[in-house]
């Protein structure tokens, strides 16, 4: 007996180590190929549209509040940056940061630059292929472009689901463990936290599109400009620091510390946190912008400033306060990414950093798990457009016990899986908008 028990938990641990060994295997090879697409497809329309991405005067007007009814351009915007604007700019960075080295940071602003292009090209589809479905209310996306566009609805369908999977079991899951594992270190029982969540969560979803927009354009400046005075002090109080920082940063990017190995997994980590962060060329700009009364060109330079916003600065502040403080001297099994900043925050500011970063995660989680839950409706309803107020309601009770059991979750499952199905959605995505503009 005592032999048999030994024998099943042997097999179990080499299975378990087979099993996570030939997921890696399978997240490179994905990755590898999503990166070539986006890669190869962003510098083509950065060429092709001549350098649309460095046009920032016209993306600054493009914001300009409408007196159109419906959802603006700037509230389209601010509903993709309360998704941009997350725990992926905060703890996805800082995680990225103590995994790989400085050198993601400077692979970060390259895939930011370059990438946003793409970002450009979907947003203006996801506009020309909106669908009004009442009074001033439009929704679109990479499945509406894709089922109209290339008149593949299969691909549509498959582009949804994986939308609906991704961001429920994924994006929605890590923000609730990042909230979890954020007000944890004030010993407040995880129970209550992720209940207040649910609670708040779901007296925002229960409303219409117009209500989310509305919400996020009114919440999501009051966090980012908060973030943003507490990393710029942090910033200026070691200004002696950054010259280091560049040259760790270039350094590291090219492999000159740590070599070959460090160098894949500098570009690798660099690319995935940043695509996750600011969410370029993967689809969602254009569920947003397809869901604004705006002119598709105004749309697209919208969701470029996004992207610099989030990447060239929010990003950016959270690399620079990170290596600045002694993140590499922490010991972290299984970390969320959030305890990083949190030690940074501590440093400089004492506990009441913690409580301050404690507030501005809970903020940007919260738009973000909001945010999320729109690109998965609105995807929902593309699959199933005669979907019942019985379905809907389903739908926004599931996403509330989702968002529940990601609190209790591995963060390191969650990351892994959220990286995969990133990789199958911008693959999709950037084929289909390669395909719409060759069409032209």
């Amino acid at each position: 007996m005592n032999k048999f028990i030994l024998i099943m938990l042997f097999s179990t641990l080499i299975s378990i180590f087979i099993s996570n060994f030939l997921f890696n295997i399978f997240n490179i090879i994905v990755w590898s190929i999503a990166l070539i697409f986006m890669f190869v497809n962003g510098i083509y329309f950065t060429f092709k549209l001549k350098f649309i991405q460095f046009r920032f005067i016209k993306q600054l007007k493009a914001i300009k509040p409408s007196k159109k009814d419906g959802v603006s351009s700037f509230e389209s915007l601010s509903m993709s940056l309360a998704s941009r604007v997350g725990v992926g700019s905060i703890a996805g960075i800082a995680l990225a940061i103590y995994l790989g080295g400085a050198g993601v940071v400077f692979w970060m602003w390259v895939s930011g630059l370059i990438i946003s292009a793409n970002t450009y090209v979907e947003s203006v589809y996801g506009s020309l292929y909106k669908e009004k479905v009442s009074n001033n209310i439009y929704v679109g996306g990479p499945s509406y472009y894709i089922k109209k566009g290339l008149s593949n609805n299969k691909l549509a369908i498959i582009y949804a689901l994986l939308i609906i999977i991704s961001y429920m079991a994924g994006f929605l899951t890590i923000q609730s463990n990042t909230i979890v594992n954020a007000v944890g270190v004030f010993n407040i029982n995880h129970l209550v936290t992720i209940s207040i969540v649910c609670i708040l969560t779901s007296l925002i979803i229960f409303r219409d599109v117009k209500f989310l927009a509305k919400f996020s354009s009114f919440i999501v400046p009051f966090m980012a400009i908060l973030y943003l005075i507490m990393g710029l002090y942090i910033i200026f109080n070691n200004i002696s620091m950054l010259d280091n920082i560049f040259i760790d940063i270039i350094s590291d990017a090219f492999g000159l510390k740590a070599g070959f190995y460090g160098l894949i997994s500098a570009i690798i980590l660099g690319i995935q946190r940043g695509i996750f962060a600011s969410e370029s060329g993967i689809g969602t700009s254009a569920i947003t912008s397809g869901s604004s009364c705006e002119n598709a060109n105004k749309q697209g330079l919208a969701q470029v400033l996004g992207i610099h916003f989030t990447t060239l600065f929010i990003c950016t502040i959270t690399a620079f306060i990170i290596l600045s403080s002694s993140y590499n001297t922490l010991d972290l099994v299984n970390p969320n990414g959030i305890e990083i900043t949190l030690n940074a925050f501590n440093e400089y500011f004492g506990s009441f950093g913690g409580i301050c970063l404690c507030i501005i995660t809970l903020l940007f989680a919260f738009t973000t798990i909001v945010s999320g839950y729109y690109y998965g409706e609105s995807n929902l309803k593309f699959m199933l457009p005669n979907i019942t107020k019985f379905g809907m309601l389903l739908f926004k009770i599931i996403t509330i016990i989702i968002i529940f059991l990601g609190s209790i979750l591995s963060s390191n499952v969650i990351w892994s899986l959220v990286d995969t199905f990133v990789a199958f959605l911008a693959i999709i995505n950037i084929y289909a908008i390669r395909e719409l503009f060759d069409k032209k």
